[in-house]
């Protein structure tokens, strides 16, 4: 598929969802279904060292839906041989016609060294996996079509890979700014998708209170997130405590409909084709599908 049919085939706002790797798989098939019948393009589902494994995972949504494409945000490298992740990519792509999309990410040094690997130069072991899945035989039945990958991409090494090597980046826990840098590393052509954290809370104490908690805290633990981060004007203060209210504005489109819809088409405008939008909530077993349904309206009004 070219890069601009994938585009199309994914719509510009899908839905970013971690949390259903915890959950049953019932609620995970539930909000699948809903996510599909509210209008989203694709669903990007995580894979952490002690969540749902990313394939068979994706395999229990895409069974659970008809028409949504189904996107692992990310796949680790590290977790499986790439001769596994590609009879995996097209055993999923044949079976629900070209639904799978692969995301593929190098993760971060300490995720990678709770499954007793060595973190080391993230983009050779990147560069080396592709090599090794682009050359993996495969004797199953072939999907209609060659399935696409994007790349979790930051830096401008890892985007000039994404966009030589895969159909497109789907960068994680980014500013707008960063959207703006990643469009002209890639050029014109292929899918530009970023995350979006989004939360439909206007009090501003209690917005930023819950995002600091539930969300940008996490990922300051991990030297790539806040590498990154620097090259756009952030510096240690904003790093401290769980991130500045800076920070966190950046990173987390609180306040109400309308807020988050100038968010996600501040990315477009600056060069996303797709916009991948993470509800955050207070409550784990929450699967957000109440933030979903009331953005749904604006976001996906054409």
């Amino acid at each position: 598929m070219s890069q601009r049919a994938l585009a199309t085939r994914i719509g510009r706002i899908g839905v970013w969802h971690g949390g259903l790797g915890v959950l049953p798989a019932a609620a995970g098939r539930q909000a699948a279904a809903e996510i599909e019948r509210l209008g989203y393009g694709a669903l990007w589902v995580g894979e952490g060292p002690t969540s749902k494994e990313a394939f068979t995972h994706a395999g229990l949504l895409l069974a659970a839906t008809g028409r949504l494409t189904v996107a692992t945000g990310i796949a680790n490298i590290w977790a499986r041989d790439a001769a596994a992740a590609g009879a995996a990519t097209r055993t999923l792509a044949e079976a629900y016609d070209g639904r799978f999309l692969l995301g593929l990410g190098a993760s971060h040094a300490p995720l990678v060294g709770m499954r007793g690997h060595t973190y080391a130069k993230p983009l050779a072991a990147m560069r080396g996996y592709l090599d090794a899945l682009d050359g993996a035989a495969y004797d199953g039945p072939a999907p209609a079509a060659e399935p696409d990958r994007v790349l979790a991409a930051l830096g401008p090494k890892m985007l000039e890979l994404a966009r030589d090597r895969a159909s497109g980046a789907h960068p994680y826990f980014v500013p707008v700014e960063h959207t703006a840098h990643a469009r002209e590393v890639l050029g014109d052509g292929p899918l530009l998708a970023p995350e979006q954290a989004v939360l439909l809370e206007s009090d501003p104490a209690t917005a930023r209170a819950l995002a600091r908690e539930q969300y940008v805290r996490r990922y300051l633990t991990l030297a790539n997130y806040v590498g990154n981060l620097r090259r756009f004007g952030f510096g240690d203060a904003d790093f401290a405590d769980g991130g500045s209210d800076r920070l966190v504005d950046a990173l987390v489109a609180w306040g109400d409909v309308d807020a988050v819809r100038r968010r996600v088409r501040d990315h477009l405008d600056a060069g996303a084709d797709h916009v991948a939008v993470q509800p955050l909530t207070a409550d784990a077993a929450d699967p957000g599908l109440g933030q979903l349904r009331e953005l749904a309206p604006a976001l996906l009004d054409g």
